[in-house]
């Protein structure tokens, strides 16, 4: 399980997963990590974290976790961990996208946010590679509507081939609000045997003993790593 295991190498405080998938009878479990399940996400919590989590219903049918964080500052944030794709009915999509019915005007009240996940949206306004946009209306709406900014290096998260020919694009990516760009960096880990990336996101606070940084891992198709 790269993504857990990279989550340890790097001290990460949480990983975030999507789309994963547990063979029945085997449920996924990690020593280092408590797991979170949602619907198609998962999310890991470092067993050993100096961070307080609560975890807060919001809707979205499963495809979106969000959870309060208190440092031991007492600084608070909130981190969403989201996967926004079309519903499977026996194993084939169908109409709607249940992350999108989330109550995002609720989710945004929080001014230290930190949304990550696939959003499996092509625009040229995160993806500079992009193809034709597709199904980006939705997370162009929320970047807009609650002033977001995304965050990404510009590297390509997801690898597919079609035709005989290997394409890419960045569907993958942390999305915030401006009160949290300047304590944020992101680094895209390509080296997985899946056919998406891992993304890191290193947010950095200034507690008054020192730069203290908390690292959150975005992983997907937990199956494939």
């Amino acid at each position: 399980m790269m993504a857990l295991e990279k989550g340890i190498v790097w001290g990460a405080d949480v990983v975030m997963l999507q789309e994963f998938f547990e063979k029945e009878g085997y449920p996924i479990s990690h020593p280092g990590y408590r797991l979170v399940r949602g619907g198609r996400t998962m999310t890991a919590i470092r067993r050993d974290t100096h961070l307080e989590f609560s975890e807060v219903d919001k809707g979205g049918e499963g495809d979106v976790q969000v959870f309060g964080i208190k440092y031991p500052s007492g600084r608070k944030m909130r981190l969403v961990n989201v996967y926004d794709q079309l519903r499977q009915e026996g194993g084939v999509r169908s109409q709607g996208r249940p992350a999108q019915s989330a109550r995002w005007n609720e989710i945004m009240e929080q001014d230290n946010i930190l949304v990550g996940g696939d959003w499996n949206a092509h625009s040229d306004r995160w993806d500079r590679q992009c193809p034709p946009r597709r199904d980006d209306r939705f997370l162009t709406n929320l970047l807009d509507e609650y002033d977001l900014i995304d965050v990404t290096d510009g590297e390509e998260t997801h690898t597919y081939t079609r035709n005989g020919e290997t394409s890419g694009s960045l569907i993958d990516f942390f999305i915030t609000k401006a009160s949290m760009v300047d304590n944020l960096e992101t680094a895209t880990d390509l080296a997985t045997n899946s056919d998406h990336a891992i993304v890191c996101a290193h947010l950095r606070w200034d507690e008054g003993e020192g730069a203290k940084v908390s690292r959150k891992i975005t992983g997907w198709d937990i199956d494939g790593l």
